[in-house]
């Protein structure tokens, strides 16, 4: 399964899209997008992959996803062999965060809203009353056009900004994609890990990389990123180790040593503390 880099509001020419599904099964590959992603299933049941986490989804999911986090909702086999008479029904909205503006999240009253988006890039499922209020008014969304579809995505936005009945889907932010400012001192850091995961990386290293020494560069880290840089490094060759689960048919061990873990038991550990599950049984549910 490949992740696809996609981009949605630009051809649509707005930073909104509003659009619902019926088709005989949900049809997008595994992908990510920078725009923000919200998504109501009506009608349909299988498994959801966002990020790093693996759930089962039925009518009535509604989920919320931050910029480039890959996703994907699969059916169960009967929609794919058409034994069943349900239907893949939903309704998705996508919006660029730069809709609103900088000066909108410089204002007091929309700094939760602010930490919704920052919060969106675990995924964000919502729930009870919550759900039926959102729910509500993305059908609206469908029948009205102009600025009044400004008002009720700010309106959605605050539901689920102020609201007690969401939940994380995944424990952490996904770490297989990097954001990164220009002149970060950890943006070359960021890149080199990106592309060298596979390699034997010390602390040393990159603490030189960032013209620090190891104990400040590990201060820097875990105010920056809050948590250690060696965590940090584990996540993102979990996040590969999965990918290539998916595309491929490597043994364990094989995947183990691709991604820079030196043994296959440290591997296996680390990688069901992260996920939840062990590499095989990973790879068993996203079959």
């Amino acid at each position: 399964m490949k992740i696809l880099q996609t981009e949605i509001t630009p051809r649509q020419n707005s930073y909104i899209s509003v659009s619902e599904r019926n088709e005989a099964y949900f049809e997008s590959p595994f992908h990510f997008h920078p725009e923000i992603e919200l998504v109501y299933i009506k009608e349909s049941f299988g498994k959801r992959i966002i990020g790093d986490k693996i759930e089962s989804f039925e009518a009535g999911d509604l989920v919320l996803i931050g910029p480039n986090l890959p996703h994907v909702w699969l059916n169960d086999e009967c929609f794919y062999k058409g034994e069943t008479d349900h239907r893949a029904q939903s309704i998705v909205i996508y919006f660029n965060k730069d809709i609103f503006g900088k000066g909108f999240y410089d204002l007091r009253e929309a700094e939760k809203i602010n930490a919704l988006f920052d919060r969106a890039r675990r995924g964000i499922k919502i729930n009870g009353t919550t759900f039926t209020e959102v729910s509500t008014r993305m059908e609206k969304l469908l029948t009205i056009t102009g600025f009044e579809r400004i008002i009720i995505l700010l309106e959605i936005m605050h539901l689920i900004s102020t609201s007690q009945e969401t939940e994380y889907i995944n424990k952490e932010e996904y770490s297989g994609v990097m954001y990164k400012a220009d002149g970060d001192r950890l943006s070359e850091v960021f890149k080199y890990i990106t592309t060298n995961y596979k390699n034997d990386i010390s602390l040393k290293d990159v603490a030189t990389m960032a013209n620090l020494t190891p104990q400040s560069f590990c201060r820097l880290f875990k105010k920056r990123m809050n948590k250690n840089f060696v965590d940090y490094l584990h996540e993102v060759r979990i996040s590969h180790a999965c990918r290539y689960l998916m595309d491929t048919d490597w043994t364990i061990s094989e995947i183990a040593y691709s991604t820079g873990f030196k043994t296959v038991s440290n591997f296996n550990k680390l990688f069901k503390e992260s996920t939840g599950l062990c590499p095989t049984d990973y790879r068993m549910k996203i079959a």
